[in-house]
């Protein structure tokens, strides 16, 4: 039954790669899986705009505009358009919002989280002097609640059944990637599992 599991998803990774589509698939490399920055802005786009309630309702955050970036280090970056409504208020923008996090992958979700965020920068929106200090207390509340909950890639379900019954050692960004090390050869794992080709 597993080796079932297995060429199906393999079956359906190698038709994905085949199909043309204006995605890349992710890169298996060894223990590696290795997500293109452009995958994961895809996946974002697809999930913004997010609102989110804050104060216990008073307020509720509005993210829009997603723009990913993976520069050289250990932390991606993101920026994102930010409006705030207050009392069932419509909202209001706030501004760009720059932040840089790690990364990590829960496995009940099979997805990628941001982890231990932080705020490098904010642009008000109309000028301004950035932000006051309630203004970042909301922003850093928003980003604690919104790293725990929210994912930034989530695993394809074809190379998610591929990969359930292994642990993850690792998830990070390395050369404008998103990358999750397995304990695992997940590389031999696929060629394996592999359908014979004909002579």
């Amino acid at each position: 039954m597993r080796r079932f599991h297995l060429l199906q998803a393999w079956a359906v990774l190698a038709l994905g790669a085949c199909a043309g589509a204006s995605l890349a698939a992710p890169q298996i490399d060894g223990r590696q899986v290795r997500v293109p920055a452009a995958d994961a802005q895809h996946f974002l786009a697809g999930q913004l705009p997010h609102r989110q309630d804050m104060l216990g309702g008073l307020a509720e955050v509005t993210v829009s505009r997603p723009e990913l970036a993976i520069p050289p280090g250990t932390r991606m970056q993101l920026g994102l358009d930010v409006a705030v409504a207050m009392a069932g208020g419509a909202p209001v923008p706030m501004g760009r919002l720059e932040l840089t996090s790690a990364l990590r992958y829960d496995p009940a979700q099979r997805a990628l989280f941001l982890e231990q965020p932080r705020i490098e920068d904010f642009r008000p929106s109309g000028g301004g002097q950035g932000l006051d200090e309630a203004s970042r207390g909301l922003l850093n509340a928003w980003l604690v609640d919104y790293a725990r909950k929210e994912p930034v890639y989530r695993i394809d379900p074809a190379l998610a059944a591929m990969v359930g019954g292994l642990d993850v050692a690792s998830a990070g960004v390395e050369n404008g990637q998103l990358v999750l090390t397995f304990n695992q050869d997940i590389g031999a794992m696929a060629g394996a599992m592999a359908p014979a080709q004909a002579d």
